[in-house]
């Protein structure tokens, strides 16, 4: 399959701001609005249950109160940390302590998921220190638990930016299924290659399938932290096995190890997970 469509949706410019809608920036947003109504979902289901833990005001009330409250955080968290993580992990820092500005160019790509999760983390530290006097039992762990499923159907719609903006690429292959890129953002050779984008796009998808059935079947995983560490452990240990299929994408690795970048931030993830799962009750 041939696959070189136009990053831009449109072929106008946005009023006043001069700059085209992309593919991917739609994509990205889409992902995070699904994930909203998500986590809205989740957090209304909780709150019928267990209704004492809504502060005396409705499930719904209760959900919007906390979701809206973490939203901005999120959004902070993942576009800072994803453009942090690029800038520290991919790209040759010396060019930005010469231009320091360009690391706010966000719409010129580079975001790295990995620095993202990591914001997400510290953005949802701080906000739940806020929800703390009015919900109690939510700790940040707490609402990372919520947040596990959403971040799946996030990182779908990610992903599928990612396609349409031919990056994120994988390796050449010979197989029926492998993508021409007209047009790759790395500059490599126009061969087949491994769709990686859409492998990763169609696991999340059913990770998130399955978290969701995990945790409506088992008494266990709702206990604080156990699903976080179940998205963390299955979610990275993903990540790494598909980035062999994966150009390495990191200044700093390139041609050398035998792991890449991505595999090696995503062993931190993966025992931070086993260790939410697995950790003695207190």
């Amino acid at each position: 399959m041939y696959w070189d469509p136009h990053r831009e949706m449109f072929s106008f410019n946005i009023p006043f701001l001069n700059r085209p809608i992309l593919w991917y920036g739609f994509f990205f947003a889409l992902g995070f609005f699904i994930a909203y109504l998500t986590t809205l979902f989740l957090l209304r289901g909780y709150f019928k249950e267990n209704p004492k833990e809504a502060a005396g005001l409705s499930n719904k009330m209760a959900a919007h109160t906390i979701v809206e409250k973490i939203t901005l955080y999120i959004v902070l968290g993942t576009v800072i940390g994803a453009r942090l993580g690029d800038v520290l992990f991919y790209q040759d820092l010396s060019e930005y302590l010469t231009h320091p500005l360009d690391i706010f160019k966000v719409w010129e790509g580079g975001l790295a998921s990995h620095g993202g999760v990591m914001g997400v983390m510290v953005g949802i530290y701080l906000s739940a220190r806020s929800l703390k006097k009015k919900f109690p039992t939510f700790s940040w762990v707490r609402i990372l638990d919520f947040l596990a499923i959403p971040a799946c159907f996030a990182g779908t719609c990610i992903r599928v930016g990612n396609f349409f903006n031919q990056e994120v690429l994988g390796k050449t292959t010979t197989l029926p299924w492998g993508i021409v890129f007209g047009h790759p953002v790395d500059g490599g050779p126009i061969t087949p290659r491994h769709p990686a984008q859409l492998y990763e796009a169609t696991f999340y998808l059913l990770l998130a399938a399955f978290l969701y059935l995990i945790w409506e079947k088992s008494s266990f995983i709702r206990k604080t932290g156990k699903l976080t560490g179940l998205f963390f452990i299955l979610f990275f240990a993903f990540r790494f096995s598909i980035e062999f299929l994966k150009v390495e994408q990191s200044v700093y690795l390139e041609g050398e190890g035998s792991l890449l970048m991505g595999q090696l931030l995503s062993i931190p993830f993966i025992l931070f997970g086993s260790y939410l799962l697995f950790r003695p009750e207190r």
